[in-house]
């Protein structure tokens, strides 16, 4: 079990790492999940540098991506992401309160695998969450 890779969440809203980390623990995904709060956070974790500079050298499984964070957004991020031949490769969800179509369209654009708007209602949270730890963690094969 200790080989599972993790999945890293990108997400500057405390409430929504909250439920987000509950709906999985519910799913019981054996995945480690690291949390990073912005943009900047996430291509040091990918990259190896800054506080993550001695982390064990694994990709994630799966990114989830929120699009307003602050220093770099997550569209931004992508973008980046998307670009980097080592990179490129993991698969990313647009995990998101941002439903307006250019968002959407952009991110598809830039390599997006998946693009989930943040249900407001909390039943609703919980369950888009697991479904997408579940499909993403657990389904899903990756290279």
């Amino acid at each position: 079990m200790e080989n599972i890779p993790p999945i890293l969440y990108a997400e500057d809203n405390e409430n929504d790492i909250e439920l987000t980390l509950g709906a999985f623990k519910q799913c019981r995904l054996s995945n480690r999940i690291d949390v990073v709060t912005d943009g900047v956070q996430v291509l040091d974790y990918l990259k190896y540098n800054g506080k993550y500079l001695n982390r064990k050298k694994e990709k994630p499984v799966l990114i989830l991506l929120d699009i307003k964070m602050p220093r770099l957004d997550g569209i931004q991020a992508l973008k980046i992401i998307k670009s980097d031949e080592d990179l490129k490769t993991i698969p990313v969800v647009m995990l998101t309160s941002s439903s307006m179509e250019s968002d959407m369209v952009e991110s598809y654009h830039l390599g997006a695998n998946a693009y989930v708007v943040k249900p407001v209602d909390y039943d609703d949270f919980i369950e888009a969450a697991k479904k997408i730890g579940s499909f993403w963690a657990i389904v899903n094969k990756t290279v």
